[in-house]
């Protein structure tokens, strides 16, 4: 399979399988603030890593991984009746971490910035 076909591939599961959680899922663990981040397909397609970024605190993003492995199957077939392909691939739910990550990153950057704020106001009030 080509680069580009396979990049348009992974773009489609990725659209179909947000849209899938969106509007099909009906478990109550999975909240709307679930997001596709990225896809993986093995060469042969019968295998997808489908990396997800949940927000909210640990117990709601391991409640909500739980919903997303239980639900696999489902997506899977659901999958297969949106994509045409010879073999619908297994899917495998992956916790993507790097949009949490990045938010750490901008609360320390914030954070540095106020104190550096504060160091340079109380120099200002002393002189």
């Amino acid at each position: 399979m080509g680069l580009h076909r396979a990049n348009r591939l992974k773009e489609v599961i990725k659209e179909e399988i947000s849209d899938i959680i969106r509007k099909e899922l009906k478990d109550p663990r999975i909240g709307e603030l679930t997001t596709i981040t990225g896809v993986e397909v093995a060469n042969d397609l019968r295998h997808a890593k489908v990396y997800a970024s949940i927000y909210g605190d640990e117990e709601k993003q391991q409640e909500t991984f739980k919903g997303l492995k239980s639900a696999s199957g489902f997506i899977r077939t659901e999958l297969g009746k949106r994509i045409r392909l010879r073999h619908t691939p297994e899917i495998v739910f992956y916790h993507d971490t790097s949009i949490a990550h990045g938010a750490r990153i901008f609360e320390l950057i914030k954070q540095v910035k106020e104190e550096r704020k504060e160091d340079h106001d109380s120099e200002t009030d002393k002189e």
